[in-house]
């Protein structure tokens, strides 16, 4: 059985040759920062949360929730991935998407985040429309290019510093264009790499960059059962897991779900959206720093 990590490395590697899987998020038009110090109705708001700024005024990084057992929260993850030179081979034949997926998990009631590409959405627009629109799902920015935003990211091309920041606003026009009104604050790094160096690119833009606890290992599986165990042996309350919505890259995700969902409800854990982990985070903080 190949590991989750060797699956990632494989994905990351072959992105450069168009057959990358990533996410995406986007910031939203009334986005503002969450500061962790205010009070817990400041946080409260009808805009999606964020979280504070970290050290320097970087952008913030966000991993997996509260590690509560009385809320055993997790929030299933979905990277819809196509780079910007994948387009021949879509007209060729080869699928990006999986609708079979979308519905599999509007048939489970399974609220979920989708990080999509700009590229994966301009292939894509209706499907992205509908995702985006459907208030069981939220859209998050996985950049435009899935170029990576650091050196020696699993093979990927590196963008340069100063294109950073313009790649991540290209994807959040080309949702708003497909009629993705309301993208979330919420950003994915390529390959999951960041440095210090993107983090201060992107501090401007006001997104809470969103990374994962638990690797699926869906990326180029053959068997959906590896899948369920890798998912199922790592979910903690809080987790965050990232999962694929791409057909030719990630095969078996579909059937995945169908096992993972039902076994992790019998364990007592109830799926949601990132937005609410961040909200959960972005209020406890506000509260502990009011109590303090």
């Amino acid at each position: 059985m190949i590991s989750p990590v060797r699956r990632i490395t494989a994905l990351c590697v072959l992105g450069v040759l168009g057959a990358s899987l990533t996410a995406c998020g986007t910031p939203h038009a009334s986005t503002r920062i969450v500061n962790a110090t205010a009070s817990p109705s400041a946080v409260s708001s009808s805009r999606p949360p964020t979280l504070a700024p970290g050290p320097a005024g970087l952008t913030p990084v966000f991993k997996h929730g509260l590690r509560t057992r009385t809320d055993k929260t997790v929030a299933l993850t979905f990277d819809a991935d196509m780079t910007a030179d994948q387009g021949e081979r879509a007209a060729a034949g080869e699928r990006f998407d999986n609708p079979e997926l979308i519905a599999a998990l509007r048939q489970l009631e399974v609220p979920a985040t989708v990080f999509m590409t700009g590229r994966w959405v301009e292939e894509y627009p209706i499907q992205a429309r509908s995702i985006g629109r459907d208030p069981q799902f939220e859209v998050a920015n996985h950049s435009y290019s899935h170029h990576a935003f650091t050196k020696n990211c699993y093979g990927l091309p590196t963008m340069e510093p100063g294109r950073m920041r313009a790649d991540l606003e290209r994807a959040y026009r080309v949702f708003r264009a497909a009629g993705v009104t309301d993208p979330m604050p919420y950003f994915r790094f390529p390959g999951g790499c960041y440095d210090s160096r993107a983090l201060r690119q992107l501090s401007a833009s006001g997104v809470t960059a969103v990374q994962w606890d638990v690797v699926s290992g869906d990326a180029f599986a053959t068997d959906a059962d590896d899948v369920v165990r890798e998912v199922l042996d790592g979910v903690r309350p809080g987790s965050i897991v990232v999962m694929h919505c791409t057909r030719s890259a990630a095969p078996v995700t579909e059937r995945a779900v169908r096992k993972i969902v039902p076994t992790l409800r019998a364990r007592g854990f109830r799926f949601v959206k990132v937005s609410e982990l961040v909200g959960a985070t972005a209020t406890t903080a506000a509260t502990a720093a009011t109590v303090s």
